[in-house]
């Protein structure tokens, strides 16, 4: 599929024309290596992403973290990890585990750095693919599950409405015009 820079901002309509500069090379390729390449895959990929940092605009969870503080399920157990380890990246990876994780794949230190995911577009792009990838999302993404893949990148189901919303307006862009191969 080519999913052609207008399309990407179409579909992440708020995001600025330099956050979609700085964001566009960069997605089709982490994409592309993530086997996120069907327009249904990338109609949920982008949906999912457009939720979770309001079209580019955070690429850092506006919240403090302190909910998450002491939440062993995410390998919060030292004091601060809440606020430590809250939510960065185009899907906002959360927790120590996940950070631990993460920094293992891309050869980083997150746990004393977590905030690089946040200020280097590289990693906030590739922290997305590399949870989709892990969290198998693109098997969900072939079943139109949209509540499924919402379940994994949330953890339950909050702001399921604006992420169906989201993924209908990707298929109507994506699905509605002609389909080449996903090369920028």
């Amino acid at each position: 599929m080519n999913l052609t820079k207008d399309q990407f901002h179409r579909i992440l309509p708020l995001a600025t024309a330099e956050r979609i500069e700085e964001f566009y090379p960069r997605a089709v390729s982490a994409m592309e290596g993530a086997a996120i390449v069907t327009p249904l895959r990338i109609a949920h990929f982008l949906a999912q992403v457009g939720h979770e940092c309001c079209d580019l605009l955070y690429l850092e969870e506006i919240a403090d973290g302190s909910a998450y503080e002491g939440r062993r399920d995410l390998g919060n157990v030292f004091p601060g990890d809440g606020k430590r380890f809250k939510g960065r990246g185009l899907i906002q990876l959360t927790g120590r585990e996940n950070y631990e994780c993460y920094g293992y794949f891309a050869n980083e230190d997150f746990i004393s750095h977590p905030e690089q995911i946040s200020l280097s577009p590289l990693h906030a792009v590739s922290v997305a693919t590399w949870f989709w990838t892990n969290h198998q999302l693109n098997s969900l993404a072939d079943k139109d599950d949209a509540i499924g893949i919402t379940k994994r990148v949330n953890g339950a189901t909050r702001g399921l409405p604006d992420r169906q919303a989201r993924l209908e307006r990707a298929k109507k862009i994506l699905f509605s015009e002609p389909t080449p191969t996903i090369n920028a």
